[in-house]
């Protein structure tokens, strides 16, 4: 890994208003290249907009292939890495909730979202792949909002080579302070527990479906302590410095790093478990 300034974006993003969003978005691009960023970070679907009403709709003036070439002029034009979500439409019978990673020299991949909320899976289609992207000397993953809530992903990408792990939402509901409690209940536990840098951010105001989002961003260091933060009802960017030493430093420490120390061979009945019951020791 080499030293590292993201910007975390807090963005708030209309369904089905691609043309809005992406001026949003490239105003956002600017103003992190300006400020010396190397990675901006948008929240998940943050270019199409957050939907459970009939997701593909969403493309009405802009087809996804103009919305992915225009992400991926933003990135060109800064030459800064670009993480936006979209609305991605596939020959299956579901769209996927995807998040587009588009650099200075192309398009670098897609991630798809593997684990969805219940309301979700009635309108999208999962993921099959838990993919890290390498990019100028960063090995990063990405985490779709309902994901973070699931551990053993966090840790697949670390054993893949993660240094940093993105985690954009679209989580409604509550204050801002409220969100950034409950966020601070996981995340620099994903972080510390597999030495990684965490950098979250989440769509923010109302919008026509009725939902209304908190402006949250967090960046936490590889120690799971938080590095900074924002929270306001309003659009934001967070700035954070990922630097390589700590990193390394956090690894080198004998007790400090636990992924070397795992025993996989004991770990099997998570794969192999029967179907989780309610109650408390299995009864019923």
């Amino acid at each position: 890994m080499r030293d590292l300034r993201v910007a975390a974006v807090c963005m708030h993003s209309e369904p089905g208003g691609i043309r809005e969003n992406l001026d949003r978005t490239a105003s956002f691009v600017s103003r992190a290249s300006k400020a010396g960023a190397d990675v901006v970070c948008f929240p998940e679907l943050s270019l199409t907009g957050y939907t459970l009403h009939a997701p593909r709709k969403v493309y009405k003036d802009l087809g996804q292939d103009e919305v992915v070439e225009s992400v991926l002029s933003m990135a060109r034009e800064e030459k800064v890495l670009v993480i936006a979500g979209l609305v991605e439409d596939s020959l299956r019978e579901k769209p996927h909730i995807s998040q587009l990673v588009a650099g200075p020299r192309g398009l670098v991949g897609m991630y798809r979202k593997t684990h969805l909320s219940p309301p979700e899976m009635e309108k999208y289609e999962p993921g099959q792949e838990l993919e890290v992207f390498l990019n100028d000397e960063v090995t990063f993953g990405v985490e779709l909002c309902y994901e973070t809530h699931f551990p053993e992903i966090t840790t697949v990408m670390a054993l893949k080579g993660m240094e940093v792990l993105f985690l954009p939402h679209a989580s409604p509901r509550g204050e801002p302070g409220e969100k950034m409690e409950s966020w601070l209940r996981h995340m620099p536990s994903r972080a510390f527990d597999n030495g990684v840098f965490v950098v979250a951010c989440n769509q923010t105001g109302k919008h026509r479906h009725g939902f209304s989002f908190p402006g949250v961003a967090v960046a936490v260091g590889p120690d799971g302590r938080v590095m900074d933060s924002y929270s306001g009802k309003e659009e934001g960017l967070l700035l954070a410095d990922l630097k390589a030493g700590f990193l390394q430093e956090v690894r080198k420490h004998r007790m400090r790093y636990f992924l070397p120390n795992r025993r996989p061979e004991l770990y099997g009945e998570i794969c192999s478990s029967p179907p989780y019951r309610s109650g408390i020791g299995g009864s019923e």
